[in-house]
């Protein structure tokens, strides 16, 4: 799918119920993983010690954190949607997180994102978009929910 750009509140409601788009597939390395645990200080054996993982692991290796998961999901949603004509973008919140399935290091994961709903307030878009993480070659997503946003558009 091509990115979409959107200017305004307008132009984002002619998507409603509809998919957004797919980002490119993001490759998920031991060094993304160990950075991210030393920002975290989150050392757990599970993501970081990739000989303990290898033989204890259910998953035969190190995997990555959830919330490094998460953490991508800007990144990727900015494969999908470009907003022009914008004041400040707010993150407002997630809704009905779900961590699925875990991301195996030298995964590649993607974004498949829908726009669920937008609001306007008083000026400021509010936008839910439901938004699954899917690993390639695995059916079950490593995550799903919705990204709350608030969008403050430039007057025009």
């Amino acid at each position: 799918m091509e990115k979409l750009t959107i200017s305004s509140y307008l132009e984002f409601s002619e998507f409603i119920g509809k998919e957004l788009g797919l980002s490119d597939y993001y490759p998920i390395t031991q060094n993304q993983i160990n950075l991210f645990a030393d920002a975290t200080s989150d050392h757990q054996w599970i993501h970081t010690d990739q000989e303990r993982a290898k033989n204890e692991s259910p998953f035969g290796a190190t995997i990555a954190h959830g919330y490094l998961s998460l953490s991508i999901l800007p990144f990727l949603w900015n494969q999908i949607v470009e907003v022009n004509n914008l004041k400040m973008l707010v993150n407002y919140g997630i809704d009905k997180l779900k961590f699925n399935q875990a991301v195996v290091v030298n995964s590649k994961v993607r974004l498949r994102a829908k726009l669920n709903s937008l609001v306007n307030l008083r000026g400021i878009t509010k936008a839910e978009i439901n938004v699954k993480l899917e690993i390639e070659g695995n059916p079950k997503p490593a995550l799903e929910g919705s990204l709350l946003f608030l969008y403050h558009f430039n007057e025009s």
